[in-house]
């Protein structure tokens, strides 16, 4: 979920975009079409993100990746680019409404078969998985991120990638006083990975804030 496309200049974006490696077709398509189709077209990865996630899923090489909150499958589509061919993401959603447009575009993309989509409460499943996952993205409801969190660290392993996505939350994690509830919870979950000596961590300034953490215990 990504609330906007860049703290820099529309011309500074411009740049970056256009010394980054395009994104393919299908992606573009996507692209306007959760734009012209959804009501929150926002929550998307833009073409930033997503080339980044698909290049850190090329550098990591994982086995299963665990997607939580897919929305119409922009990012689950760009880290199954970078999978190798044996690896397989797992993409959960509990929204039904905007299903047919991720499985739609999971078949043109001819990369269906890396792709295993649940629609579901993510809470629920997660507990019920058997896999160990390599690395996992979270981009699911902010106000439980804490819980998702902790199931993941039941699904993971030392050396296992985590990120998280909308952790600057449009700069608002800056404002002083008091605070909307999603705004309180991203605070309080950055604030737990800080001091969590489980991971270490970086908060990276790329779109709306990247967390991005490595399990070391």
């Amino acid at each position: 979920m990504t609330t906007n496309d860049s703290f820099q200049s529309a011309e500074l974006e411009s740049y970056i975009i256009n010394h980054t490696t395009p994104e393919p077709s299908f992606l573009q398509q996507l692209f306007r079409e959760t734009h012209l189709k959804t009501t929150k077209p926002r929550m998307l990865s833009g073409p930033i993100q997503g080339r980044f996630l698909t290049m850190l899923t090329q550098m990591i090489q994982p086995k299963n990746v665990l997607e939580i909150g897919t929305f119409t499958g922009y990012s689950a589509l760009c880290i199954a680019m970078g999978l190798p061919e044996n690896g397989k993401i797992t993409t959960i959603d509990y929204d039904v409404e905007i299903e047919h447009l991720a499985r739609k575009y999971f078949a043109c993309s001819g990369l269906e078969h890396k792709i295993r989509f649940i629609v579901d409460d993510a809470q629920k499943v997660i507990p019920l998985l058997t896999e160990s996952f390599d690395m996992v993205f979270l981009d699911a409801d902010k106000e439980n991120n804490l819980l998702y969190y902790e199931q993941i660290m039941q699904k993971t392993h030392i050396g296992s990638v985590i990120i998280a996505d909308n952790m600057l939350w449009s700069e608002k994690i800056l404002q002083t006083g008091h605070h909307d509830p999603k705004t309180v919870k991203i605070e309080e979950f950055n604030n737990f990975i800080q001091h969590d000596e489980r991971v270490e961590n970086v908060l990276l300034p790329l779109r709306d804030g990247i967390m991005l953490m490595r399990r070391i215990r």
